[in-house]
């Protein structure tokens, strides 16, 4: 997560009603949409044993993590859990070598398959045009694919990357989103090679940095979903919230570069409990919970297709470095105790 991108604790409920990841059986469609992504930038955070069992016991099926620790993986052999395993942006360039890739695969997915149960490659973290490692990432995409390919297990897990909503120019309305002049020629590339291949984008969104950039322009209900009726009118389409805004400016760039079909998975989305602007855990737990409930349902644009995302993050971290919010995302405290109440599916 990166600061610009358009991105006190209260009664506790009983672990397995939290966030209301799964409560009947009727519930489970809209709870697979739902993932959580589990950073580390903290010295007092739980073992990964204790954090996989805190997965299961509040019924996360789906965990995003940056890059292959392999005291993570060994806690999920066996979990079920499904699993986006990142690469790191300072390591591109070596995976530009065939055989650097053919190593990572082999040591960080090969040595765990099929106990892990991986779902997408992420390779590089919100990686920018003007980045000096920008010119690395598709020629390692492409060989962290081969050798998923040489594997045989190209069918069953993804390579892809994650970019941030800054790279769509002009996102209002929703339907005048268009990748910026920088921005075209670094991801057209990237949105052939995952359309080829059946790869989704990953998309960090973040109503929140939008909303504290631009709050003369931008409500808070509306960033919060919690506006009573139509906020932004376009065309045919209603916009009640402004994550479906930003998520369907991503879909509005897509058709205009050629890939109308390419879906989106949100791979981070969340709201700060303290360190800046409208930042407690009032709204945090309401942004939680709005979402969570939201997903089920699809953008205007997408109606009907539930949207598979990863809430930002599973903790606290006190190590993250960046400005004092950073380290307030978690919906768990370090010591393994909800920081919300959070709502069921109901």
């Amino acid at each position: 997560m990166a600061l610009f991108s358009a991105k006190n604790t209260k009664a506790f409920l009983a672990p397995i009603f939290l966030l209301g990841f799964f409560i009947s059986g009727q519930e489970l469609t809209g709870a697979q949409s739902v993932g959580v992504c589990y950073g580390r930038n903290g010295n007092n955070l739980p073992s990964d044993g204790d954090v996989v069992a805190l997965y299961k016991s509040n019924g996360i099926g789906r965990m995003r993590i940056y890059e292959p620790y392999p005291s993570t993986l060994d806690a999920l052999r066996g979990s079920n859990i499904e699993l986006i395993i990142g690469i790191l942006n300072s390591n591109l360039q070596g995976l530009t070598d065939a055989a650097a890739a053919t190593t990572w695969v082999q040591n960080n997915i090969r040595n765990y398959w099929p106990d892990v149960k991986f779902k997408y490659i992420a390779v590089g973290n919100e990686v920018h045009p003007g980045d000096s490692k920008a010119q690395y990432l598709q020629p390692a995409m492409q060989n962290i694919l081969n050798a998923i390919a040489a594997a045989n297990l190209q069918d069953q897990i993804k390579v892809t990357t994650a970019i941030d909503t800054t790279l769509v120019d002009n996102p209002y309305p929703p339907s005048a989103g268009l990748y910026s002049n920088s921005a075209s020629s670094h991801i057209t590339p990237i949105i052939n090679f995952l359309n080829s291949n059946g790869a989704p984008l990953l998309v960090n969104v973040y109503p929140y940095f939008s909303y504290i950039n631009n709050p003369s322009q931008i409500s808070l209900p509306y960033a919060l979903f919690t506006s009573p009726g139509v906020v932004v009118q376009d065309g045919s389409l209603g916009y009640q919230n402004l994550f479906d805004a930003l998520l369907d400016a991503q879909y509005s760039a897509l058709e205009k570069a050629g890939a109308p079909n390419l879906q989106i998975v949100v791979s981070e989305s969340g709201w700060p409990s303290e360190g800046g602007d409208a930042a407690s855990v009032d709204n945090a737990g309401t942004y939680y919970n709005n979402l969570i409930n939201h997903v089920k349902g699809g953008t205007p644009k997408k109606q009907g297709q539930a949207i598979e995302a990863y809430l930002f993050a599973m903790f606290d971290e006190n190590q993250k470095p960046g400005a004092a919010i950073e380290q307030h995302f978690g919906l768990f405290l370090p010591n393994k105790q909800p920081k919300y109440q959070i709502s069921t599916f109901g």
